[in-house]
This record gives structure tokens, sequence and C-alpha cells, in this order.
């Protein structure tokens, strides 16, 4: 076993302003953000995108709003808004919540991609900004993705980024009143050099053809990449 002596920890997360070629992302504003990230999300569509959100529906923007004033008053996580640096449309947003400085832990939850982020590139490079971030500018030691047991696509998700799958926490909390099994996925130092390189390989433009479809899967490029890296 490795000995650290990290000193005092590491820096507690602050919101942060990432950009990509394809996204931009900001800390979230009121004023600003609000009724532009609703409509990314869908407006009332939203309740099926956060199927598996414990919270109950939202009955309209209003308790969206308040939702998210209570997340980050109350549970200390900072909303991140993802932005299409083309249109300048919000269309996603995820936060880096239940961050644990002294042992360089933070999870990335409560994300959501609206319909614009479907089929391109921009979801891809939106998590690695945020991934990229935790560990090249915190210095953090693990990366944490954690999603309803049932919530395939998520599993499916976070697995393509390179996140490891470690197991379900069996009735971790109650979600919209029944009990929730969480699985749970990570990313620690020592993997992200490998997942952070199959990331950029994947970003590079000519890893597209014309109409914009990818060449080389994510999860094909970190395996071979894998074999040369070791």
């Amino acid at each position: 076993m490795t000995d650290i002596s990290p000193g005092k920890g590491w820096p507690a997360p602050q919101p942060v302003r990432l950009e990509g070629q394809h996204v931009l992302i900001e800390p979230y504003e009121r004023e600003r953000h609000l009724e532009a990230l609703w409509q990314g999300l869908g407006g009332m569509k939203i309740n099926d995108l956060l199927t598996y959100f414990t919270q109950p529906d939202f009955n309209g923007i209003d308790d969206f709003d308040h939702w998210l004033a209570n997340a980050q008053a109350k549970s200390g996580w900072i909303t991140e808004v993802i932005t299409d640096k083309v249109s300048g449309q919000v269309i996603g947003m995820a936060h880096y919540m239940r961050a644990d400085p002294a042992n360089g832990v933070i999870e990335i939850g409560g994300v959501a991609h609206g319909p614009m982020m479907s089929r391109s590139p921009m979801s891809t490079e939106a998590h690695y900004l945020l991934a990229r971030h935790v560990f090249d500018d915190l210095g953090y030691r693990r990366y944490e993705w954690k999603c309803h047991n049932e919530n395939e696509a998520s599993k499916v998700t976070a697995k393509r980024y390179g996140f490891r799958f470690e197991g379900v926490f069996r009735q971790h909390m109650l979600s919209k009143g029944k009990n929730r099994d969480t699985a749970w996925f990570s990313i620690i130092d020592g993997e992200w050099p490998l997942v952070k390189a199959a990331f950029e390989a994947w970003l590079e433009p000519d890893n597209f053809d014309e109409a914009g479809h990818q060449k080389r899967r994510l999860e094909d490029l970190r395996a071979e990449l894998a074999v040369s890296m070791t």
C-alpha cells in the first residue's frame, strides 16, 4: 500500500468554466440560465428525462427552480450548465457533488442531457472536460458516478466513459417513494492517463466522417491504448 501525505488535503471544488471544441461549461446562474436550462431539457418533458432522479416529478419551472436551489444550498451541489458553442443554446447540466476534499474524492451526478446532445460529440466532450478538471486541476484521487440500478442507459454511459463498475448498494436510498438500489462506478487517478488519452483520441476531428459519425469507438480506442501504454 502506497503512503500518501497530502498535507491539508485537496482543494475544495468551486464553480468552474471549462471550454472545449464543441461545448462551453459554466457555473449555473439562476438569472441567466434557469429558463434556458428548463427549455433545453425539454420543458415539461423533463420528467421523462429525469425518470431515475430521486425527487418527485416537477409541476413546472418553479418546482425545478426550487429543486436546483435546494440542491445547491442544502446538499452543496455545484451546478454546471452545458452550452452548445455553435448555437449558444443550453443543452444540459451536471453537478459536482458529495465532495470529500480531505480524501480527494468527488462525484459527478444530477446529469441531464437535453435532446440536442444525443448522437453528437458534445456529451462526450463535456464529460471529458469535467473529469479533466477533477484530475488535472484539482489533483483528486477518485471520481465517482452513481445511478439507479435500473437505469441501464446511465450504466452503459458510465462504462463507455471509462468508469469501472464497483457493485450495487442495495436499498441505498428512497427514490420517488420506492427503494432504490444504486450502482457505483469510479475512475481513480492511476487510471486517468489512459482514460484521458482515449477521450482525446476520440475527440480528434479526424475520428469523424463528413456526416459527423465516429470512425472509432471510445471503448476500442481505450483498449488499444491500454496495450500500447503497458
